[in-house]
């Protein structure tokens, strides 16, 4: 994420060395105590982005590739005044790749009352090294998955801090938006709903899983969408989600070719997400019908709002979403860096 607008100085200082510039502070590893603080200063860093030490936690300190070697942390007159966060896979997502070549820069921030000074690059060139190091020739910025805070670096609420990352070497690969849809008032579509009845009466059945199904959820979900998307799936039910939080799509043979459901990630009902359906199905209506019958869900449980962080604008997905009357709230840039600038 795009966090904190910083101005870059020319000097490299290494990590624990004295800068130049008096009273700009000194750059060390993370060490015990420095969560609360260096989470009060993310939300003066970061104020369109803030966390709580409960989500710091679940998404850093117990992600199992965290390294605190490469969560940098700037220190002025004793107090925390910036961060900046790499981190490698050391436990692969599935399988056995840890990605040897790919390095992640999750979030950095700078006080806006130390700005100027060179803090940003200096924590930020200090985390490439580290790194580098480590044999990483490629960084992608914010998407790490599955423990991203954000998608990429909203270039709107962070310009500063996108000229930053400019400067040292990520170029733009992609966009992603955040979509948001109010569900006060909200009701299925007749044409949606007439469209489901007609999938059932080919012999489709949509309905909460029963614990059976999610074997073949699960491997859908692998083997469609990558990693990241079973992972959520599990973790949610291993954190107590209820089963009805997720609708699937049985066709007519009880294959699950479908999915869609709200919960999944750190508990935020409203959070609307992971969805998807096999290849081989898409064009159906299976996705519109999947999509609206969460939605209903979702507001009969009460929700006033359904949002999710990432899908591309102009996908098929996002043309999906529209459709639905989720509007665009957010657009991120997705950046990475190759080699050295």
């Amino acid at each position: 994420m795009g966090l904190g607008p910083v101005r870059d100085a020319d000097e490299r200082t290494p990590m624990d060395h004295a800068t130049p510039h008096a009273g700009a502070g000194h750059v060390r590893a993370f060490a015990p105590g420095d969560v609360a603080p260096l989470v009060a200063a993310w939300a003066r860093g970061a104020p369109y982005d803030p966390v709580t030490p409960e989500r710091f936690r679940l998404q850093v300190l117990l992600d199992p590739n965290f390294d605190p070697a490469g969560l940098h942390v700037a220190v002025r007159d004793g107090a925390v005044v910036g961060a900046a966060y790499g981190v490698r896979r050391t436990v692969p997502t599935a399988g056995g790749d840890l990605e040897p070549e790919q390095g992640w820069v999750p979030f950095f921030f700078v006080d806006p009352a130390v700005r100027r000074a060179g803090l940003g690059r200096r924590l930020l060139t200090g985390v490439l090294d580290w790194l580098a190091g480590h044999g990483r020739t490629r960084v992608d910025f914010a998407s790490y998955t599955p423990h991203y805070f954000l998608p990429g670096l909203d270039r709107a609420a962070y310009p500063d801090a996108a000229r930053l990352l400019a400067k040292l070497g990520f170029r733009p690969r992609g966009e992603a938006v955040a979509m948001d849809l109010g569900l006060v008032g909200h009701r299925m579509p007749d044409a949606v709903r007439e469209r489901a009845a007609a999938l059932t009466a080919e012999g489709y059945r949509f309905g909460t899983p029963r614990d059976d199904d999610l074997v073949g959820l699960l491997r859908l979900a692998g083997d469609e969408f990558g990693p990241d998307w079973p992972w959520a799936i599990r973790r949610a039910l291993e954190g107590g989600a209820p089963l009805d939080r997720i609708v699937t799509a049985h066709d007519p043979s009880g294959r699950v070719v479908g999915w869609a459901m709200h919960g999944a990630y750190e508990g935020l009902a409203e959070r609307f997400g992971p969805f998807g359906v096999r290849a081989d199905q898409r064009g159906t209506g299976l996705g519109k019908v999947l999509l609206h019958l969460t939605l209903e869900r979702m507001r009969a449980a009460g929700a006033h709002g359904a949002w999710f962080l990432w899908t591309g604008e102009r996908s098929p997905a996002g043309r999906l979403y529209r459709s639905a009357g989720f509007v665009t709230t957010r657009t991120f840039e997705i950046l990475r860096r190759e080699g050295r600038p």
